[in-house]
């Protein structure tokens, strides 16, 4: 009957985060910036009665929340940071909040409020039945520019976890079974000499010019890397006018691949193309690391745990209204012609780990599933083709649609913790024992 209390509470107070994961929707704050989300969730914790500690590696937004004590330790990792230029109503058409302001265009709003809504409900159940452990809700900042949990795990916050688990907002429900890619963010510094572009141009050295050599010799780069690399950059600092040759210049890349050591390599070779351009355009580099998350380990026996109480949760089911949302916001997607037949999908679907996979993104949960068995899932909380960072995603995750899918999420974590708690058939052992093979000896060490 445990599990069906857990699910009964949920329905019973989805209104109440609903209502969090609305208010976060509504003051959007990027990364390390997100005091109103980490404010607004440490305080329900610790007024259910969790104990809070806060800040987390020196980053004031970074808080963990924990109950119980001793063993097992269970913990779900929350996000709730929002996107630059991704303002947007909840409605089927493009129409800005603040002009240029931020938005949840990932779903961070949903995705730290299911976690807060899971051990909650998770607590009166454990205190109810009685059942020994801890468990832990990890608000996680900066996940957008991945290097949150990375500092967090620095700091040893993750060390005694028996497993973690967590989420995200997609585009339909099933077990995250490919891995994320590995990304390194890194930006170029390159100093050269100042000089009147038309009266003395001889006299400077151009920082500009060695970033778009660089940027040239990067591009010829990409018939060289594994397949499904990606390398992107943007030009943060060009120099100041036209008619001066710019002293300084800097180009920010992210470059990904499926594993760090693939990601390595890739930036052994960008950093010789660097000092390459800096060589011919007489100018001096610097880099500088602002974050490097490993790829994701998706463990399968946790997956496929999370998937049974997925389906053991009350299953989504959508309004004409919602329906017609879904078709409206639909015709801005880009389709390339395919009708899509289920705009809303409540299907769940499971896949085993598919091992030398990846999908095309990232996310700092990597660097927590190389330290601590970790199982990942998406729901439904937009219609079917909604990318990811983009308006539609961010009007999607303001809407009930959204916040089903969170719901969703949120029964699937309480109810795979309490498994995990109760851990009948040593589920946790074959966590660790999968967790194992898929690290093959190798040992986490943060990549900043």
């Amino acid at each position: 009957m445990s599990k069906a209390a857990i699910m009964e509470w949920i329905e019973q107070h989805k209104q109440t985060y609903t209502a969090m994961a609305q208010d976060i929707w509504d003051h959007p704050q990027t990364a390390y910036e997100e005091e109103y989300a980490s404010e607004l969730q440490s305080n329900a914790l610790n007024e259910a009665g969790f104990s809070i500690s806060k800040p987390i590696a020196d980053i004031p937004t970074a808080f963990v929340a924990e109950y119980g004590q001793g063993e097992p330790v269970i913990g779900i990792l929350g996000e709730f940071d929002a996107l630059p230029g991704l303002s947007q109503k909840a409605g089927p058409d493009k129409e800005e909040v603040v002009q240029n302001g931020p938005g949840h265009g990932c779903g961070h709003n949903l995705l730290g409020t299911a976690g807060v809504e899971a051990v909650i409900a998770l607590k009166e159940t454990m205190e109810a039945e009685g059942i020994q452990g801890t468990i832990r809700y990890y608000g996680c900042p900066a996940e957008e520019v991945l290097s949150g949990k990375t500092y967090m795990a620095k700091s040893g916050v993750f060390d005694d976890l028996d497993s973690a688990l967590t989420w995200h907002p997609m585009t339909g429900n099933a077990v995250m079974h490919k891995a994320m890619q590995s990304m390194v963010s890194v930006k170029f510094h390159f100093k050269g000499k100042p000089a009147h572009a038309a009266a003395s141009p001889e006299a400077g050295r151009s920082a500009l010019d060695s970033v778009e050599l660089m940027n040239i010799g990067t591009n010829y780069l990409r018939e060289h890397v594994p397949d499904g690399t990606r390398m992107h950059y943007t030009i943060t600092d060009g120099g100041l006018a036209p008619n001066i040759v710019p002293e300084s210049a800097t180009v920010w890349y992210f470059l990904r691949a499926r594993s760090k050591a693939e990601v390595e390599g890739i930036l052994h070779r960008v950093e010789k193309i660097a000092k390459g351009a800096a060589m011919m355009s007489e100018t001096e580099v610097e880099s500088e690391i602002l974050a490097f998350a490993y790829d994701t380990l998706p463990n399968d026996p946790l997956n496929e745990l999370m998937y049974k109480n997925m389906q053991e949760s009350n299953p989504l089911a959508y309004t004409e209204e919602e329906q017609e949302f879904a078709q409206n916001l639909a015709k801005s997607l880009p389709t390339q012609g395919k009708p899509i037949e289920e705009l809303l999908r409540t299907s769940i679907s499971f896949s085993p780990y598919q091992a030398g996979s990846s999908i095309p993104g990232s996310t700092d949960v990597g660097d927590v599933s190389w330290i601590v068995p970790t199982g990942m899932v998406t729901t439904t909380c937009a219609p079917a083709g909604t990318a990811l960072h983009s308006w539609q995603a961010t009007a999607s995750f303001g809407t009930q649609i959204g916040y089903k899918g969170m719901h969703l999420a949120a029964s699937t974590m309480a109810l795979t913790a309490y498994d995990l708690l109760k851990n009948e058939g040593d589920i946790l052992g074959q966590a660790k024992e999968t967790f194992d093979k898929l690290r093959d000896g190798k040992v986490y060490e943060a990549g900043i």
